[in-house]
């Protein structure tokens, strides 16, 4: 492994776990799994999704889809509705208080994320905003090198 790869590696999650820690605590918000807040970002795109149509959405096993579907419903965050065509078939959608917790959510991070950064000096920000489509190209191509992998 290069040390690019590993620095990487090693930064990006730390990274996203602290945006999301800071942005509940600014907000007030519930302790949401990340994995929630990923449904929650997937249905708000497209809603209703049927549970396999998210796992594949999300690079998720559909058992893990699953599981973070019973534990959303438990809590209120997503609704589960028969298929139009058919009534076998169960579509997920998310609750108005799901949409509202993840606009909150949006709100904090990024008034969080404004705050941090106009801390940073002119070059800084400016390697950020360079970096951002580079971001944007690794993630791409991890996601297609996953569903290049998974079974058909």
């Amino acid at each position: 492994m290069t040390e690019l790869a590993a620095e990487l590696s090693r930064t990006i999650g730390p990274l996203r776990r602290a945006m999301l820690r800071a942005a509940r605590l600014a907000a007030g918000l519930p302790d949401l799994p990340e994995a929630q807040i990923q449904v929650l970002r997937s249905l708000a795109g497209q809603s209703p999704q049927t549970s396999g149509d998210l796992a594949a959405g999300l690079q998720l096993a559909r058992p893990t889809v699953s599981n973070v579907i019973r534990a959303m419903t438990a809590d209120d965050l997503v609704t589960r509705v028969p298929g139009a065509d058919d009534l076998r078939q169960v579509l997920i959608a998310p609750t108005p208080r799901a949409l509202d917790l993840l606009h909150r959510y949006d709100e904090a991070a990024g008034a969080v994320l404004d705050e941090i950064l106009g801390g940073l000096d002119d070059d800084a920000r400016a390697v950020l905003a360079h970096a951002l489509p580079v971001l944007d190209g690794l993630t791409a191509a991890l996601v297609a090198r996953m569903a290049d992998e998974l079974p058909d």
